[in-house]
């Protein structure tokens, strides 16, 4: 005998229904498919589940393919990550392809191109260079950058237009001692798309890059030039309406935020902007890009889009996108 006073729930008269009536969140329409040999990048995508991650993936390809096709904008937010490991070159080919409108950037991953188009190499070994001060003190990273950034708040641009006339002024040069022309053109996006008159936008916050410590640095020009590409984003945010698309791709915190700023400065000035489409695209989801980019702005109003999130690396889930918006093209 039991020592508690409660007993066992009586299970009589419990009703119970048919498996075959009973709703379900799963059907076999639904499963992927077994892949063929010789299918290509398009059987692929197509062989995914119509559940969670691949019915998602399909869907971002879709919005995409249908940006390009209405003439809408198909902008991205890149980290700096995605310079970090080596994509620069996918999204040069997208350009291409009409798959991009503008490249919204942090500091950090401006430094990263900028360097990688006079280098060809990027990205420091923080734990050793640290001890002894040496971190982010690459002279011609900062002086050149900031160069570019003084020049371009004094001709009224924003820094990431500066940054892009900067690299292509110095192609132009003479070879010579040391760093000169730009040896690796084709791999800079700031480059590439300024030649090609693609708006970039480059938002800083004061202190977090590393040319922000060299002795040319200039607070004032940084700040307005920064404040000036926020307002050409916006701009561009602005033409989303109708079947745009917003990509975050490895943007933490800066670009979620100034993309939920931008989405409210345009409403509040009483432009329309809904229908259409928001994506983030990272390794882990986090909160500010989950809320700002994927929930937030296409939240409430009737009709006025979706917001996707895929969870991958960035190595792997970028080309994989790029080739099946190619291939399906």
């Amino acid at each position: 005998m039991s020592i508690y006073r409660q007993k066992p729930l009586d299970r009589t008269g419990l009703q119970t229904i048919s498996l075959e009536g009973r709703p379900a969140k799963v059907t076999v329409k639904e499963f992927a498919r077994a892949y063929r040999k010789g299918q290509g990048i398009t059987g692929l995508i197509d062989s995914l589940p119509a559940i969670l991650a691949g019915d998602r993936l399909r869907g971002v390809i879709a919005a995409i393919l249908k940006a390009r096709e209405l003439g809408k904008p198909i902008l991205w937010g890149l980290g700096g990550h995605v310079i970090k490991v080596g994509l620069a070159p996918v999204l040069i080919d997208l350009m291409a392809h009409g798959f991009v409108s503008g490249i919204a950037m942090n500091g950090s991953t401006a430094i990263h191109d900028f360097e990688i188009a006079l280098a060809g190499s990027t990205s420091e070994e923080v734990d050793t260079q640290l001890p002894g001060g040496k971190f982010g003190m690459a002279e011609e990273t900062g002086a050149w950058m900031n160069r570019a950034i003084t020049e371009a708040d004094d001709q009224g641009v924003g820094i990431g237009e500066g940054l892009g006339a900067f690299l292509e002024g110095k192609a132009k040069q003479k070879p010579g001692p040391g760093l000169q022309g730009v040896p690796h053109a084709d791999a800079s996006l700031l480059l590439s798309t300024y030649r090609r008159k693609i708006p970039v936008t480059v938002h800083v916050a004061i202190g977090t890059d590393t040319p922000h410590n060299h002795p040319l640095a200039d607070g004032r020009a940084i700040g307005g030039a920064s404040h000036r590409d926020f307002l050409l984003f916006a701009s561009l945010v602005r033409e989303l309406e109708g079947g745009g698309i917003y990509l975050n791709v490895g943007s933490a915190v800066i670009l979620p935020e100034v993309f939920l700023k931008a989405v409210s400065a345009v409403r509040n000035l009483g432009h329309e902007l809904r229908n259409f489409s928001t994506v983030n695209m990272d390794f882990l989801q986090h909160y500010r890009p989950l809320e700002n980019v994927v929930r937030r702005p296409t939240l409430n109003s009737e009709g006025s889009g979706r917001g996707y999130a895929l969870t991958g690396h960035h190595e792997i889930m970028l080309p994989l996108l790029a080739a099946a918006l190619l291939e399906q093209a």
